[in-house]
């Protein structure tokens, strides 16, 4: 069974490609959807386990809604109101999100730095 994570941008799905293996196929948005975008996604993605991590803003939330009419059983997976999107939240909040959303054997954590 494949899992997708579906994001908005090209810069959340290079972010989320640094913290997980490649087990899991991101799939990117660009920022916009249409009618044939979403055929596209629901084509690759098929009856497969589907998350959508969005940005908290406008465009993320429109967005959000778009995919979750498109993928009913989907799991949400949420980034804090504050930060600039995907992209720009900490690693750390974003592994807590990962790890909340039960994707814990997939995520590359980083190394432990002892002193």
């Amino acid at each position: 069974m494949s899992i997708f994570i579906i994001v908005e941008g090209k810069n959340d799905r290079s972010r989320l490609r640094r913290l997980l293996t490649t087990d899991i196929t991101i799939l990117c948005t660009f920022g916009t959807l249409n009618t044939t975008k979403i055929e596209t996604l629901l084509k690759q993605v098929r009856d497969q386990e589907v998350y959508l991590f969005m940005d908290n803003d406008s465009s993320g939330k429109r967005i959000r809604g778009q995919l979750r009419d498109a993928f009913p059983d989907a799991e949400q997976i949420y980034t804090r109101r504050g930060y600039a999107g995907v992209e720009g939240t900490p690693d750390e909040y974003l592994i807590g999100q990962l790890e909340k959303a039960g994707l814990e054997p997939y995520i590359l954590y980083p190394p432990v730095i002892e002193y």
